[in-house]
């Protein structure tokens, strides 16, 4: 955990916003009790984000996640965490109609989880949600750059920000959120010399995802880096562990024990005889 984070409690929303220009942020995603319990003393924000539809679900995109499975899923997450700061995304649908509709949404889940911020996906056109939200006591992380829950808009998995027009549309993206209130702003699959200049034009933090190392922080999903989610691997990851071979040669070691009758032994089981004296029931 951040030698400045906050020793008495959760690591704040005031104190992720003040972090910028100065120690990275470190944040990853989180989706249940133990794995949140895990990440908690490394990481200054974990993100309970719809990408869970994919990882945990084995959805094809973030577009069919529920705002019952975000509460869900934020809530077990905040029972598995002490010191990071808990973001929990508003999922598609939820909140793009209206600013009432986000508020609603945004409100509901804050209420269920005790989440300390939602994310919500949009450049200039959510600004004024943004600021609608921030205004009634709901802190929004915004989320530029590729947004997967405008998958099919955007015709895929596409990086960002290529070309002068259309870096100069992320520039104004980024503009706008931070103007509208959002304390830190998500940058995603984006060219590196637009997420640094993002960073240095806005005032508050910016946490890449594929962009670039001169932002002021950086999320990752926690399966992907760990080697837990084998569909595909973006080519930002960096994988710091194969845990998914490890589980597959432990269960296949379990199977094959089952299999020839190695497993149980005798120290698991109950009433077994032992050194020539019956061992109580």
């Amino acid at each position: 955990m951040s030698a400045t984070s906050n020793k008495m409690g959760r690591m704040s929303v005031p104190q992720l916003r003040a972090r910028k220009g100065a120690e990275p942020i470190v944040c990853l995603t989180a989706y249940t009790t133990p794995m949140a319990q895990r990440l908690d003393e490394h990481c200054d924000l974990l993100l309970v984000g719809d990408s869970l539809g994919m990882v945990v679900y084995g959805m094809e995109s973030t577009l069919a996640v529920t705002v019952d499975m975000m509460v869900n899923h934020g809530k077990a997450v905040m029972r598995g965490s002490k010191n990071a700061c808990v973001v929990v995304d508003l999922p598609f649908g939820s909140y793009q109609e209206s600013k009432e509709q986000a508020f609603r949404t945004a409100s509901h889940i804050i209420a269920e989880t005790g989440c300390a911020a939602v994310k919500l996906e949009g450049g200039a056109e959510m600004a004024e949600t943004i600021a609608f939200l921030n205004a009634r006591g709901i802190p929004v992380m915004a989320h530029i750059g590729l947004m997967p829950q405008q998958v099919n808009t955007m015709g895929g998995f596409k990086s960002q920000g290529r070309g002068d027009e259309a870096a100069q549309k992320m520039i104004t993206d980024a503009k706008a959120v931070a103007k509208a209130g959002a304390f830190c702003v998500v940058v995603e699959g984006t060219v590196e010399a637009v997420a640094r200049t993002i960073t240095e034009t806005i005032d508050v933090p910016t946490i890449g995802i594929g962009a670039s190392v001169a932002c002021d922080g950086q999320v990752l999903v926690t399966e992907d880096i760990l080697g837990l989610f084998s569909d595909f691997t973006p080519k930002f990851v960096k994988r710091y562990a194969d845990l998914g071979d490890a589980v597959s040669k432990a269960v296949g070691q379990y199977a094959d024990e089952v299999r020839n009758r190695q497993f149980p032994a005798d120290e698991h089981c109950f009433g077994i005889a032992k050194k020539g004296k019956l061992r109580a029931v």
